[in-house]
Parts: structure tokens; sequence; C-alpha cells
């Protein structure tokens, strides 16, 4: 990026440093609201249907756990994993994550929308439908996974990274993006929205591909 004659740089991400101690296996049956869950290995455990919103996950670790219609809504994850967990129709409303890994995910119709997600790593496998709507993002890494039609309506990104992923059918509108860097993703694709990518970064091979969306956003018309 080139402004005033001087080559701009986009600042990087901070990504988390999720240092996990000595963990115990979580025992109980089901999650219960305002639980407090603090250094426990959650070991393929079918939370599926289960109501923990508002807990609080401290130092934990979340391996291969079924998620459908799991309510974990204003919940909060800080220093933790959430390693292969899959499913359909998470809760995730207004949760906090500080400092957290998503690894190897396989979910559908996530909902995170107001949200507030700092210094996360979502790395590999694949989210459709990801409502990220009014959500705050800021030090966020998506590396090497695919979503589908992700929903940033209204969000607010800082320093946020598309690294190695595919991005199909993206709704931006009302974003504000800082420091945004979609370079290296490896398909962009924006459904809607490509006027609230003020602030963000993209390659020149991507302004080729959004040319058409972008003519269209100022009413321009291309004849051959």
């Amino acid at each position: 990026m080139v402004r005033n004659g001087q080559k701009q740089t986009v600042k990087a991400a901070r990504r988390p440093e999720v240092r996990l101690p000595g963990l115990s296996a979580w025992e109980d049956a089901e999650l219960e609201p305002d639980g407090d869950y603090d250094g426990l290995e959650f070991l393929d455990a079918g939370l599926a249907g289960q109501d923990g919103r508002g807990s609080l996950f401290v130092d934990c670790a979340l391996r291969r756990c079924a998620l459908d219609e799991t309510v974990l809504a204003k919940a909060r994850f800080l220093d933790s994993v959430l390693d292969g967990v899959r499913g359909v129709g998470t809760d995730l409303a207004g949760a906090s994550l500080r400092d957290v890994e998503l690894l190897d995910a396989r979910l559908g119709g996530v909902q995170l929308h107001g949200s507030v997600l700092e210094r996360v790593l979502v790395r590999g496998g694949k989210i459709d439908y990801l409502n990220l709507r009014t959500a705050r993002l800021k030090d966020v890494v998506f590396e090497g996974c695919v979503l589908v039609e992700p929903d940033f309506g209204g969000a607010v990104l800082e320093r946020v990274e598309f690294r190695d992923c595919v991005v199909r059918g993206a709704d931006f509108s009302g974003a504000r993006m800082t420091e945004v860097d979609l370079r290296e993703a490896t398909e962009l694709g924006i459904a809607r929205g490509v006027d609230a990518l003020a602030g963000a970064v993209i390659s020149p091979a991507q302004l080729f591909d959004l040319a058409p969306a972008l003519a269209a956003q100022v009413g321009l018309r291309v004849v051959p």
C-alpha cells in the first residue's frame, strides 16, 4: 500500500499465546448456566442442547465436543482452546473470547452476533453461515479455514487477518475496518458491503476480481 509516495505497512494482528496448565477431566453430566470452569478438559463430550449461558471458561480445552444447539450466550472463554469441535446452531451471542484458539472446527449457523473477540486464532476447519453481526474483532486471525457466507454486518474489525483461507459470499454491510488484511485469502467473495472495505488491504488480483462489484456500488457502467 502506497500513500503520499511512501510505502505503508499493515499492522499484524497479535496472536493468542495459549499455554494450558495440567488439566483435570470434566466429569459432570451437563453444563450449568453461569457455570465456572477452570483448568478443565472437555474430551469427546456430548454437549448438544445443553445450557451453559453466562459461563466462564478459564484455561480450558474443549476437544472433539458436539455443540449442536448448545447455548453459550454471553459465555466467556479466556486462555482456552477449542479443538475439533463440531455442531450446528451453537449459540454464542454476546460471548467474549480472549486469547482463544479455535482449531479444525466443523460448525454451521454459529451465532456470535454482538460478541467480542480479542486475540483469537481460527485455524483450519470449515464454518458455514457464521453470524458476527455487530461483533467487535480485535487481533483476530482466520488461517487455513473455509468461511461460507460469513456475516460481518455492522461489525468493528481491527487488525484482522485472513490468511490462506477461503471466504465465500461474505457480508460486510455497515462494517468498520482498521488494518484488515485480506491479501492472503486464497478466495475472496463478497456478496454485500464492498463499500465498507475502507480500512482493508487487498491485492491487485483481488481488486480485479472485485471490480464488477465496486463498479456497481458507484453506479458505473462498463460497456465494451
